[in-house]
């Protein structure tokens, strides 16, 4: 078979990028008897592109990963370009690793696309502020689900989801999960790199560490209150907030400005530190030395950061509203993202229990282990097959 993918979220840095990458990665390894084209608007950024593969680009006048923002859109040349691209490219099955970069696409070719989850539909005025993003975001996702011939998503939980909200047909959607890198993985020296130490990190303290966007369903004015009580206590004066993400040139929805501001306002910035981006290699070491990982969001159809600090052996506290309570069992601690006095009381039971993190940190890496992105392929590979034979 011949098998078309929209690869034009590949050099984003955030949970679509890292998605796309690893799976895609790991189904062309994987999957020698088919051929695979790759649909791309930039390339800029695309090293790690399989060898195997052929590449396609298509001219843009602004890429994927920087038009489809939160309050923006691509232009509808833009999208003609590709669609007629994948359209000309005599496909047998054309995959959408994510309905964030699709566009409707007229050939005999089978038809997948990846909805993530249903954050946008059930919070969108937290992730798109403006009217009319949420419209263009509403009539895209329609035609995706109208034009699938199947459609996936990324765990049992975001399948719920998208059959609950949408009132699709079970049958038609199908769970391919995620997993860590093998970057992330426990290292025995604990030692925090340069840059790290150069933001005022130390090893002899205790540290929060939230991996993310800053878009307001994350929840973290919760996470910088319940943290902020915690700092009034003497027992806890060696705890530091590490939130790490793009907080400057994000192009889905941020209110890192606000989150700023209510640290300020908070007198918690000695204790807070934004690191901005961080490369896989130095989130590893960070995740390493980290007590616990917190991810407090309203919802999440996966919870990659909480796999990523499993695999490190860090301890999770992570919103009850995601797939998390099943992947990591004990390896977390979960609450309520509507109630905060768990958090904060989740966050106190751990920082102050050593053998409850060491019991954490075992059943965190195990559960890590059983998910890989090996799995992922196959049970990807295992949709392409089947909607072809249908």
């Amino acid at each position: 078979m011949h098998i078309g993918v929209d690869a034009t979220c590949w050099q984003n840095t955030r949970g679509y990028g890292r998605h796309v990458r690893a799976l895609l990665g790991a189904l062309v390894k994987q999957d020698t008897k088919n051929r695979y084209t790759f649909f791309m608007d930039s390339t800029n950024g695309v090293e790690g592109l399989p060898t195997s593969i052929n590449l396609v680009s298509v001219s843009a006048s602004a890429p994927t990963v920087l038009a489809a923002s939160a309050n923006g859109h691509r232009s509808a040349r833009d999208m003609l370009r590709i669609a007629l691209a994948m359209s000309r490219a005599q496909l047998d099955v054309l995959l959408f690793p994510t309905i964030y970069s699709y566009v409707p696409v007229i050939s005999r070719a089978k038809k997948i696309v990846i909805i993530h989850d249903v954050i946008a539909e059930k919070y969108p005025s937290l992730t798109m502020p403006k009217r009319r993003s949420r419209l263009l975001w509403k009539t895209k996702v329609a035609l995706g689900r109208w034009q699938a011939d199947a459609i996936a998503t990324v765990s049992d939980y975001s399948r719920k989801g998208l059959v609950d909200y949408f009132s699709v047909n079970p049958e038609r959607i199908h769970t391919v999960g995620e997993a860590s890198d093998p970057v992330f993985r426990v290292i025995e020296d604990k030692s925090l790199t340069p840059r790290l130490k150069s933001l005022g990190l130390a090893e002899d303290q205790r540290l929060i560490v939230y991996v993310g966007g800053f878009s307001p369903h994350k929840n973290l004015q919760a996470l910088v209150d319940a943290f902020a009580r915690l700092t009034t206590e003497d027992s806890f004066s060696n705890v530091r907030l590490v939130l790490v993400g793009e907080d400057k040139k994000e192009v889905f929805h941020s209110y890192a400005e606000t989150i700023r501001q209510q640290v300020a306002q908070l007198n918690i910035s000695s204790h807070t530190v934004f690191t901005g981006y961080l490369p896989d290699d130095e989130l590893a070491v960070l995740l390493n030395a980290a007590t616990v990982l917190v991810l407090p969001s309203l919802i999440e159809g996966f919870g990659l950061p909480a796999v990523e600090a499993a695999a490190c052996g860090c301890p999770v506290i992570a919103t009850r509203e995601s797939p998390l309570p099943e992947l990591l069992g004990n390896g977390g601690l979960y609450f309520d993202p509507t109630q905060q006095k768990e958090l904060e009381e989740s966050l106190r039971r751990l920082l102050t229990s050593e053998q409850l993190r060491k019991e954490m940190s075992e059943e965190a890496r195990t559960a890590a282990a059983r998910l890989t992105w090996e799995n992922a392929a196959e049970q990807m590979l295992e949709v392409i097959n089947r909607v072809t034979e249908s």
